[in-house]
């Protein structure tokens, strides 16, 4: 039997996703919270854990935890819908959009790459739109694209990953009132900035906003939320396998709303080590950082960007590396972390471009 004669093209032709999984002694490349649970938290969370019967299958709905975030989030219940992680909400509304052969899925890039993949994988054409010189949204190409392809689904990450920037409002605002299919703004990075669309759901009828636990402290437990009109939601459903968000996951999210004031402070800390970070690579011959509203600094080097994360990867520090082609060529993204990885961080660093 040759396989390959039976996967899909679009399939062979890719790659799988890499993740560097090398061991390292602060790790800083995948955006998550640095700051542990207390140990009271952790015993309370084991206590709520150990009620649940782990022999039945899961609400296949998550509806207490659907009605918990509906207040949280002043929204309808029936505006919701939950994923094991915004990458399965991301793949269901690929899924269960029709792919147009003369239309496709438009994306400004650089970008959050599940978008693309999860676009391939499900059969879409990709219309990809570079950002413009500040890593805004050109939005003379976007409004073209979608005049031209007439597209399903225009996605938008807010703040953008990896760029870590605001888009400009209006322009979002355009785009949403242009639009004939629905625009996804994803607010993964919501906490690190508080600027957010979820107010407009009720005038722009095609917006779906996408949040996550994973950047405020809960990357290990997969728990996204999408919302959106409840028509939406509806069609979703109907491709959402059941039980997909498992029990532990259900009671860690409805922990996370009882506890949110903890994960609040942590993330007060994070935006205070953010600026820290940003004005200390400022300061360093070299390297241009960007300005950042979410928990992760992009920066660019003159020269030698994979000598320099080789060079910090055999000291056991993890960051961020980007393909040397396109708009990210000379670029590395570093996570923020608590105050003491930072300074690591920086030391080596410093070391490393005096060599």
């Amino acid at each position: 039997m040759n396989i390959e004669k039976l996967i899909k093209n679009e399939i062979l032709q890719q790659e799988a996703y890499f993740i560097e999984d090398s061991p390292c002694r602060i790790k800083l490349d995948a955006n998550e919270n640095p700051y542990s649970l207390s140990e009271n938290l952790q015993e309370e969370m084991v206590k709520s854990l150990k009620a649940i019967a782990l022999n039945r299958y899961p609400d296949p709905g998550s509806r207490e935890l659907r009605r918990r975030l509906a207040v949280n989030l002043e929204v309808d219940e029936e505006m919701l819908l939950l994923g094991n992680g915004s990458d399965e909400l991301i793949h269901l509304l690929l899924l269960a959009f029709r792919s147009n052969p003369a239309g496709g899925i438009v994306i400004p890039v650089p970008t959050f790459a599940m978008y693309k993949i999860g676009a391939i994988n499900a059969g879409h054409k990709i219309i990809e739109v570079p950002l413009d010189r500040d890593f805004d949204l050109d939005i003379n190409e976007m409004i073209t694209a979608m005049s031209r392809f007439d597209p399903d689904l225009v996605f938008l990450s807010y703040p953008n990953n990896p760029t870590g920037n605001l888009f400009d409002r209006d322009k979002i605002v355009e785009i949403v009132s242009r639009s004939r299919g629905l625009v996804v703004v994803d607010e993964a990075y919501y906490p690190f900035c508080g600027t957010s669309c979820l107010p407009d759901l009720r005038s722009w009828k095609n917006l779906v906003i996408l949040r996550t636990l994973s950047k405020v402290g809960f990357a290990a437990i997969r728990l996204g939320i999408l919302v959106a009109q409840p028509p939406i939601v509806r069609e979703l459903n109907k491709v959402r396998l059941p039980y997909n968000v498992n029990a532990l996951t259900q009671e860690v999210g409805s922990f996370f709303l009882e506890h949110e004031s903890v994960f609040h402070d942590q993330v007060l800390k994070v935006i205070d080590n953010r600026q820290m970070l940003f004005e200390a690579l400022k300061g360093l011959e070299g390297i241009t950082p960007y300005r950042s509203d979410a928990n992760f600094i992009l920066f660019s080097c003159t020269s030698e960007k994979n000598r320099i994360y080789s060079e910090l990867l055999s000291r056991g520090i993890m960051i961020k590396n980007f393909s040397s082609s396109g708009p990210l060529g000379l670029c590395l993204r570093v996570t923020v972390g608590r105050e003491e990885e930072n300074k690591e961080f920086l030391r080596v660093l410093r070391e490393i471009l005096h060599q």
